[in-house]
Order: structure tokens, then C-alpha cells, then sequence
């Protein structure tokens, strides 16, 4: 009996180890981990789902992940995933071989593209056309409205189908109706001149310009109208976004949906009072309903892994409706775009109940803010520094719009 038990025992030590030696554990490079939710709740979703693979993130600081993720990758470090802040980072990382190429993986499996409202677009090696990441996280605009002033000026809520030119009207006339700003711009390029990428043909580095005027003649209007704050005036006060909002006194502002979670935070915690909804940002004609423009963060594999099958099962499951689900329960905005996404970020507690705002979750196409290529970051201070000059009425915007085009033609590929 005594030989009997020591070799089972000994059957049950040997099962353990085989086991064990089974299990894999994927180490994964992210910045901020221990302050960002969603880190957590992929690992724990994603263990839950395949018990057989533990995820160990590799927490490297945001302000220096970019040099040290491209000097790990670049001196053969074992870690498996590297998550993709910078997409020209990916390009230069696809170029040198440091990352595997995903297409094959997507084409054997069937994986379905077809959720990232264009995102998945952005990940794709320049040189090769290859897909070497996949996004699970997309930043794209909506705009931010407070119903109070909207009741008190006895104007009905936005939809998700508007116009520039309706949103402008509706400024004025809650404007003119409560003495409340119709609507509030950041200082930032993004909140003025962006739009015109939401066409998915235009972008900030090829070197065109014409198609900003609009936006341009648009705010100023808005600004000399008194229905905004003046550009002026947010730059001597140093007013930031979130705050102005939050004051009650602004009827609409367009900004990214990861201002959803602070201002529901500002409610709970007494900071703002007010009755809020989304809607899609507004469109010009000839532009689809519920376009916008973003920035996504994707994740892709390391050459050196060696692990490349339980990498990819890991980065397949966190860019999927599974994977959008467990990002999408910390308050974050994951890439993947489908009702049972937009069910789950619809539930978190403080954000509106109407079928308008849950709808807002839904884009039709997300175009990318910045392009990548050469000569991009250069293009993009001249067309900044330039916006400054606008703003600021140092140049008429057909000046404005004259110096980026002279300026950017040095760095536009010929």
C-alpha cells in the first residue's frame, strides 16, 4: 500500500510539473500601468478566458516608453508585446524587422477587421503593406453638450446627424436666448481645424490647406459674435478645457470622449451640476453622419518572442468584442466599435441615459488626426505654429492658410 501511494504521489508530482511547465506567461510593455484600469481588466479578462497563459505587464514611463521600447526591441529583449504609443514608432519598428507581420494570423483565422472604424488602417508597415499591429484603444472626438441651457433656451438636443452650419445656428440662438456661450473651443488645433480630416481624404500633412478655411471663418464669426470665449482671453486665463465645461455656462463643446470620465467624476464629486448628453460631432455635406477623426493605441508582436502563438491569442482576444468589453468597463473608449461595446460604456454610472448619447458610441469612421511618413512632425509645427498666428489675428486666415502651404512644400515628398 505504502509503494502504491509514493507512486502516486509521485504520478500527481510529475502531472503538476508537466503542467505547470505547460503554462505560459506573456510579458507585456505598457507605460502607466499601476494608474490605468483598463491594464488590469484585460489581464484579468483575458486570464479568466485562457487559464493556461498569465499576463506580466513590463511597466516602462510613459515620457520615456517610446526610446526604451524601440532600445529593448532593437537589442533583442525577450518581451512579447509591446503596446504601440507612437505609430511612426511602429513604422520604424515594422522597417527594421523588430515586429511580426499579423497578416497571415488575420487571414488563416478570418479575423474580422471590419470593427475598428478605420483604425486598424494606421498599423499597416508602409513598406510592405503588411498588418503589424492591431488597435485596442481609439480616442475620437464627440461633442459635449449640457441639456440645462438647452432647456432654458427651449431648443431642442443635437442629433447624431447634423451640420456645422446647424451646430453654429443652434450657438447663436442659445447664445442669444440665455447669455450663456453657445459653445467653447480649446486652444488646441484639434478643437478648430481638425474636422477637415473627418472626410477620410484630407489630411494635416498634405501640404492643401483650403479646406480649413471654413472651420476658421466659422470660429471667428463665433469669437466676434461673442457666442465663445475668445482665443485671447483662454491664453491670458489659462482656462483649461475641463474646467470651462464644468462652470455651466457653455452650451456645447467638442473635445475627445475621454472627457466623459473626468466629467462624470466632476459630478459625482460636486465640481459641476449640470444635465449633460454626446452626440457625434456635426459634419460638412458630402461627409458621412458620425465621422470624426482619433488616435489609436495598438498592440503588436516582438520578433524576439518566443511565445509568438500565445502572443497573438493574447493580442487577437484584447483587440475583439472581449477584449472591448473588459477596456471598455474602466470609463476608456476601446477601438473595437459594436452595440455590445457601446452597451457596456453606456452603463457606467453617471453617463446619460438617452438613446442619442449611447448612439454617439457608435462612429461610422474614425479618421487618423495626424498621418504618418516623413517630414509629418515637421509639417505639423509649421501648421500648429501658424494656427497660433490665426487665432491670435497676427494673419488673416487666407494668410494663415498661404504660410502653411509655403512652409509645408519643403517637407512634402515629392
Amino acid at each position: 500500500m505504502k509503494k502504491l501511494v509514493a507512486v502516486l504521489m509521485a504520478a500527481l508530482m510529475i502531472a503538476a510539473m508537466a503542467s505547470a511547465m505547460a503554462d505560459t506567461t506573456l510579458t507585456v510593455a505598457g507605460w502607466d500601468i499601476t494608474t490605468t484600469p483598463y491594464y488590469t481588466a484585460i489581464k484579468e479578462g483575458f486570464e479568466a478566458a485562457n487559464p493556461d497563459i498569465t499576463i506580466e505587464w513590463v511597466d516602462l514611463a510613459s515620457q520615456d516608453y517610446n526610446v526604451k521600447a524601440s532600445t529593448m526591441l532593437a537589442g533583442g529583449d525577450t518581451t512579447d508585446l509591446y503596446c504601440v504609443k507612437e505609430l511612426s514608432d511602429m513604422q520604424n519598428w515594422a522597417k527594421e524587422g523588430l515586429i511580426v507581420s499579423l497578416s497571415d494570423r488575420i487571414a488563416a483565422e478570418g479575423y474580422d477587421m471590419g470593427k475598428y472604424a478605420g483604425m486598424d488602417t494606421c498599423y499597416v508597415g508602409l513598406a510592405d503593406g503588411a498588418q503589424y499591429a492591431l488597435p485596442f484603444r481609439a480616442d475620437y472626438w464627440v461633442m459635449f453638450y449640457n441639456k440645462d441651457l438647452f432647456d432654458q433656451a427651449g431648443v431642442a438636443y443635437p442629433t447624431n446627424d447634423w451640420t456645422w452650419d446647424e451646430y453654429a445656428a443652434i450657438a447663436r440662438e442659445i447664445n442669444e436666448k440665455t447669455g450663456a456661450y453657445g459653445t467653447h473651443y480649446h486652444t488646441w488645433l484639434s478643437c478648430v481645424a481638425n474636422w477637415a480630416v473627418c472626410d477620410g481624404v484630407n489630411t494635416l500633412a498634405d501640404g492643401e490647406y483650403a479646406d480649413l478655411k471654413y472651420f476658421y471663418d466659422l470660429y471667428q464669426a463665433l469669437e466676434d459674435e461673442g457666442v465663445c470665449m475668445s482665443y485671447d482671453e483662454l491664453k491670458a486665463a489659462g482656462l483649461h478645457y475641463s474646467g470651462a465645461f464644468a462652470q455651466g455656462n457653455i452650451a456645447m463643446m467638442p473635445m475627445g470622449y475621454w472627457y466623459a470620465s473626468t466629467l462624470i467624476g466632476y459630478i459625482k464629486d460636486g465640481t459641476a451640476s449640470m444635465n449633460w448628453g454626446i452626440t457625434a460631432v456635426p459634419h460638412l455635406e458630402g461627409v458621412a453622419a458620425g465621422s470624426s477623426f482619433g488616435s489609436p493605441t495598438g498592440i503588436a508582436i516582438s520578433a524576439a518572442s518566443a511565445n509568438q502563438d500565445a502572443a497573438w491569442k493574447f493580442a487577437s482576444w484584447m483587440c475583439s468584442e472581449e477584449g472591448a468589453k473588459a477596456i471598455a468597463t474602466t470609463g476608456t473608449r476601446p477601438a473595437y466599435v459594436s452595440d455590445a461595446v457601446a452597451a457596456v460604456m453606456a452603463s457606467a454610472e453617471g453617463f446619460p441615459t438617452d438613446e442619442t448619447s449611447k448612439a454617439a458610441l457608435l462612429p461610422t469612421a474614425i479618421s487618423l488626426e495626424w498621418p504618418i511618413g516623413e517630414g509629418v512632425n515637421e509639417i505639423k509645427s509649421i501648421v500648429n505654429e501658424e494656427h497660433t498666428l490665426i487665432m491670435t489675428r497676427e494673419l488673416t486666415v487666407d494668410e494663415g492658410i498661404a504660410e502653411m502651404e509655403e512652409r509645408a512644400a519643403e517637407f512634402i515628398k515629392k
